[in-house]
Parts: C-alpha cells; sequence; structure tokens
C-alpha cells in the first residue's frame, strides 16, 4: 500500500483486535508555555498516523496544573481539551486516562478531575472518577489512582478492588492496567512514593497482576520510554509528551506509542517527533521451544557460535545449568563471558558475592564504566537450570531470565537507560572462567553445561 508522504503507517492488527496510541506527561494547558509547544509536536505525530487509533490511553499529567487556585486548574484543563486536544474527535477516537501527580495531588484537584473529565462511574468507594475499568469486546482495561488522598497521596494505591474487577472479566482475552506511577524503578531512578508506588504496595499490586494473567501495566510519570518485565507482566513506560528540557540529553526523547493487539500479543512502534521509529516491541518474543535448535558452547575457551550485532527483532537465548558450590563464594564467578583481546569482555554473566547473585555486567565502551543487571540469588550446594535471553528491542528490560520450566520472564534489575542494543559479540567465548583463562574467576561448582538458541521474527 502506498502511503502518503506526510503520513505514518500505523501497525495494525493481523486478526481481529485493538489499534491504539499511548502516551503521556504532556504539563501542559497552559497558553504560550513550553509545553504547549512540544506537546503539539508529539500530537502532530498522533495526526499522521494511518489509520488513526481506535483509542488514546493517557496516563497521566495532561496539565502542568499542581496549582492551589481552583479557577487557574479549570482553564488549563479546558485549554489542553478545547485549544491543544481541539484536532481529535473524541467522541470517534476515546481517550482514557489515569490520574498523576500533577492532576489530582489533593482533594480539590481529585474534584476538579472527577468533573471535567467524566470518566466511568464504576471505580471503588471514594474514588468514582477516578479509578474505573472500560471492556471493549475481549479487551479489559483498568486505570487505578496511584495517588489517592484517601490512602495517603502520592504513591499508594487501592488493591482490593483491582483484584475483584479483575476478578469478574477473568474471561477477557486482553487485560491491561494503567496507573500514574510505576511499580519497579526505571532507568536507575527509584525513590518510593515520588518516583514508584510505596513499597508496602508493590509485591500485592503485581502479584494481582500476576495472577489475573495481565498481559501489561501501563504507566508514565518518569520521563522516559521504558518497557521491563515482572514474572511475565509488561511494565511500559510512556512519558514523552511534552517535558522535553528534563529528559536526558541523547538518551530520551519526545514520544508516544502506536500499538496493536491481536491474538498474538502485543506490537509498537515508539514514535519520536520526526516520525521515526525509534524503538519496537512484540510481546511475547519467540523464544526457544526446540531442543534441536539449541547449540552447546564448548566448556572453557571457544570461537564464537555468533559474532556482531544482533539484528532488530532478534533474541538470543541461553540455557544455563550446572550446581553451585557446597559452600557459598564470594569472588566472582563465570558462567559465560564474551571477549576479544582488544577490551575488557563487553558481555560477562556470573554470580557475585556472598548471595551469589546472577549478574550481567556489559560494557558498552572501552574506559567507560560497564552497567550491571542483577538477577535472583543463588545459594550454595543447590542445582540450577536456568535462561537468559538478550532481547536488544526491548532496550535495559531486554536482559531477561525465567528457570527452566517456567515459562514466565523477568527482566533483570539495572541503573542504566539503555540495553545490549548495537553490542557487537566478539568472537571468543569462555564457559567457567574469564577472558584471561581458567584462573579469572573460574566458577566453583560443577556440571557447568552452557547452550545457545538464537531466534527472530
Amino acid at each position: 500500500m502506498d502511503i502518503p508522504q506526510d503520513k505514518i503507517p500505523a501497525l495494525v492488527p493481523s486478526s481481529p483486535g485493538h489499534q491504539f496510541v499511548m502516551y503521556g506527561d504532556s504539563c501542559s494547558g497552559v497558553p504560550g508555555a513550553l509545553h504547549e509547544q512540544t506537546f503539539a509536536s508529539v500530537n502532530a505525530i498522533v495526526r499522521r498516523l494511518t489509520p488513526q487509533p481506535d483509542f488514546i490511553l493517557f496516563p497521566g499529567d495532561e496539565i502542568i496544573g499542581l496549582t492551589p487556585d481552583l479557577t487557574a486548574l479549570r482553564a488549563q484543563w479546558a485549554h489542553w481539551f478545547d485549544v491543544e486536544m481541539a484536532w481529535l474527535d473524541r467522541q470517534t477516537i476515546p481517550v482514557w486516562h489515569t490520574t498523576g501527580n500533577h492532576t489530582a495531588y489533593d482533594t480539590m484537584s481529585e474534584d476538579v478531575f472527577r468533573d471535567v473529565l467524566q470518566l466511568p462511574d464504576n471505580g471503588p468507594d471514594g474514588q468514582k472518577g477516578l479509578s474505573y475499568w472500560v471492556r471493549r469486546g475481549d479487551l479489559l482495561m483498568v486505570f487505578v489512582h496511584t495517588l489517592w488522598t484517601g490512602l495517603g497521596g502520592e504513591g499508594h494505591v487501592e488493591t482490593e478492588w483491582l483484584r475483584s474487577t479483575l476478578a469478574r472479566h477473568a474471561d477477557a482475552t486482553h487485560k491491561i492496567v494503567l496507573g500514574h506511577h510505576p511499580v519497579y524503578p526505571i532507568n536507575g531512578f527509584s525513590g518510593r512514593y515520588q518516583r514508584e508506588i510505596g513499597s508496602e504496595h508493590t509485591d500485592e499490586f503485581w502479584q494481582i497482576l500476576v495472577d489475573a494473567r495481565v498481559l501489561a501495566y501501563i504507566c508514565s510519570h518518569i520521563l522516559a520510554y521504558d518497557a521491563q518485565v515482572h514474572r511475565g507482566v509488561l511494565q511500559i513506560c510512556t512519558a514523552g509528551a511534552g517535558t522535553a528540557h528534563r529528559m536526558p540529553d541523547g538518551v530520551e526523547y519526545l514520544h508516544c506509542i502506536q500499538a496493536a493487539l491481536d491474538r498474538d500479543g502485543l506490537r509498537y512502534q515508539v514514535l519520536d517527533t520526526d516520525g521515526i521509529a525509534r524503538e519496537r516491541l512484540r510481546w511475547p518474543p519467540v523464544f526457544a521451544d526446540d531442543s534441536t535448535t539449541w547449540r552447546r558452547v564448548e566448556a572453557g575457551r571457544s570461537d564464537a557460535l555468533l559474532t556482531g550485532p544482533v539484528d532488530a527483532g532478534a533474541v538470543v537465548e541461553f540455557r544455563i545449568s550446572g550446581r553451585t558450590a557446597a559452600r557459598a563464594w564470594a569472588p566472582e564467578q563465570t558462567l559465560f563471558t564474551a571477549h576479544s583481546p582488544e577490551t575488557i569482555a563487553p558481555i560477562w554473566l556470573g554470580l557475585r558475592g556472598a548471595a551469589q547473585t546472577l549478574t550481567l555486567v556489559v560494557g558498552r565502551k572501552p574506559g567507560r564504566s560497564p552497567s550491571y543487571w542483577l538477577g535472583p540469588d543463588m545459594p550454595a550446594d543447590v542445582a540450577f537450570d536456568i535462561h537468559v535471553a538478550f532481547y536488544p528491542d526491548m532496550g535495559p528490560g531486554g536482559l531477561l531470565y525465567r528457570n527452566h520450566g517456567d515459562a514466565a520472564w523477568t527482566s533483570f534489575s539495572s541503573a542504566t537507560a539503555t540495553g545490549v542494543e548495537g553490542i557487537h559479540w566478539p568472537r571468543s567465548w569462555s564457559v567457567g572462567h574469564g577472558q584471561h583463562g581458567a584462573q579469572d574467576r573460574p566458577f566453583k561448582g560443577t556440571a557447568l553445561s552452557v547452550g545457545v538458541h538464537q531466534g527472530n521474527f
């Protein structure tokens, strides 16, 4: 199909499904202010999508807000809807919103939010018009209020209504939950109640999503695009709709996410203000499920079974099994490393510290400190069989692990905004020791075995 030059081709479902856009944190609503222009540049991309989305998800902070002046707050909402979003026919393309720290920061602003947005009135007691759910055929979307004044304000979220709502809609093929605050830290920016929901809510909240087989939790708040997965549930952060001056230069960018959801899962493209797809994701990705596609990596040093960059859409998966040493060993123990004589190994996977934490170390540039990704602790004298996957399309969240036989992947935790995208795999590999030979960070356990599989889709 020929697409006019000013149009951007949207991903569309390959079977009956849903096509939508996600973006948040414009922090606008003031005529002539800084964010009016940046928000307009993102809206211009949404307007160019062909075909247009079925609906839009906006996970909070539409306006700059944070004012005690009721009249000024209402004026910001009026400018946002009547001027900045006047291009959108909301009867044809509905927009569903979450509360945010700029828009629902006290009881007065919560009341204004309810009155102005007029969202479905099916939330829990005390949160009508703040938390709610929407059902579109086989898709359930649940919107939670992550700073409810009734629980203590920013970083606090109710869970019982969420649990019961998901249970009542157990027949939905696809389930998405949306809230303003992340549950897991993004790019190393962490802080209870201000940057993510409070720690007393985290475990219960995420367990509810896992139990209900939720596809994704969509949030904003941290000025970045980020995707990670925990116990099989995605966390997607999209907060690039306007606040450009506070984004890390050269790393994050103004953006919107255009997505297609169907029986094969979720696909999306992250579009910058030039209409360029800077990042993409497909979930679930296609991982190895055929034992004949695995290649065994020789013990000790060997020639690499893959070299160069990992292509877009590709996944490199390792299966690593063995038994940890009879007693815990705090010094670094190498499971696998990829290296060359010219630089410190750009990829090192092993155990570190008294807890024998599964750790991935990635060195992107000579002379610069590497980045660390942390996985589970591996106790002494225990057999293990773990899969580690490199999924560059997913950015820093695309370094994943799971136990063999468990289908649910989890992202290694990290404090960086980049993953293994752009990394060139070097020509030498080592299993059981580091790049300098048998005495370099040896594995102290037994029966170490490593296999590798590379997939594309």
